[in-house]
């Protein structure tokens, strides 16, 4: 009897998620003139690279069990200070560059510390991250602050050739090393594997000896990182910073998550999905914008339903049913082979 091929439950999110983004990739090329061209692939790199920056650091945040809603308001201040030293100080972009880099890493740090060490949900410790760095943009500058630094011009400008006709930006470099340095992060280095202990189960991590509290405030300082680096390739893709940009941008970084394959209790899910699901969203408002007679709000309609659908189908895989049957089927698939040697 030929072995029938036993696919891992904890794969099936992410194989979903891959299957949907090539089903709507294919049917805009079916559908629309124009939409089989790699440059429109390229775009939705070039449109998505800070939300991609920014849902990678909230994955790792999730796969721990958090959440972190400042991530929105820590891209708009970064955008707002950026442009402030450049225009209004005159400081260099190699002063300011790793600086509003180091302030949101000691942001999330001190997140971090008082989600663990307070014992305070980091629902509410974020929701308070995310008013003060709201409130603070508004407190540099009310009005929209254009920037026009030299380098950052250059930087928004440059195009990398790509293939012949194509082209990508810096930007879309940027999003592929920290998605290189993320998947090692995550699944290579001992505090990758201490994330997905602590996001499984907190106590069995912390009886065995596993450094909950630094990986945990180390989550939240990468999820920071990730948020003032995702603010500057905004402010460079923008050329301006404003207290108002990327409102709501936080629900759209756990939608990715959650559409990704991650599951929002934490321990299991990958890096690469919360790309692909990012790529979903983007595709859709292209298939939208393809379309033509569609309000762009479409997309958060949609978005918001595959977000159901994605917690549903979490909720159906972790099912006891479901994992009852998977264990059953692995079984079979095991015992085969030896029915077949004892025959």
């Amino acid at each position: 009897m030929k072995r029938t091929p036993h696919i891992d439950r904890k794969y099936l999110p992410l194989m979903v998620t891959i299957a949907l983004f090539i089903g709507l990739y294919l049917y805009g090329m079916v559908q629309y003139r124009g939409f089989s061209s790699p440059q429109v692939f390229y775009n939705l790199l070039i449109d998505n690279a800070f939300l991609i920056i920014t849902s990678i650091g909230m994955t790792f945040v999730i796969l721990a069990g958090g959440i972190d809603l400042s991530v929105g308001a820590m891209i708009a201040f970064t955008t707002v200070l950026s442009a402030y030293m450049l225009e209004n100080l005159g400081l260099s972009p190699i002063l300011v560059i790793p600086g509003v880099l180091l302030f949101g890493v000691l942001f999330g740090a001190t997140m971090g510390a008082i989600i663990h060490f307070f014992k305070v949900q980091p629902f509410i410790v974020t929701l308070a991250g995310m008013f003060f760095a709201r409130g603070m943009c508004f407190v540099i500058s009310t009005d929209a602050i254009t920037i026009s630094d030299p380098f950052y011009r250059a930087v928004a400008l440059y195009r990398i050739p790509v293939f012949g006709t194509g082209f990508i930006s810096i930007n879309v470099v940027i999003v592929l090393i920290v998605l290189l340095a993320a998947l090692y992060l995550a699944h290579l280095t001992r505090f990758g594997r201490t994330v997905y202990a602590i996001g499984g189960n907190e106590q069995s991590a912390l009886l065995m000896g596993l450094p909950v509290a630094r990986t945990k405030i180390l989550v939240y300082m990468l999820n920071g990182f990730c948020s003032a680096l995702a603010g500057v390739v905004f402010s460079i893709y923008m050329l301006s910073g404003y207290g108002l940009y990327t409102n709501g941008l936080e629900l759209e970084a756990i939608a990715s998550v959650v559409i990704g394959g991650t599951m929002l209790t934490g321990g299991v899910g990958y890096v690469i999905g919360t790309v692909f699901g990012v790529l979903i969203q983007g595709l859709i408002q292209t298939i939208i914008m393809f379309q033509g007679t569609l309000n762009s709000w479409w997309t958060k309609i949609v978005v918001g339903l595959l977000t159901l659908v994605f917690i549903g189908l979490q909720s159906a895989f972790n099912s006891p049913r479901f994992i009852r049957r998977a264990e059953a089927r692995a079984i079979r698939a095991e015992a085969d082979p030896a029915l077949e040697a004892a025959k």
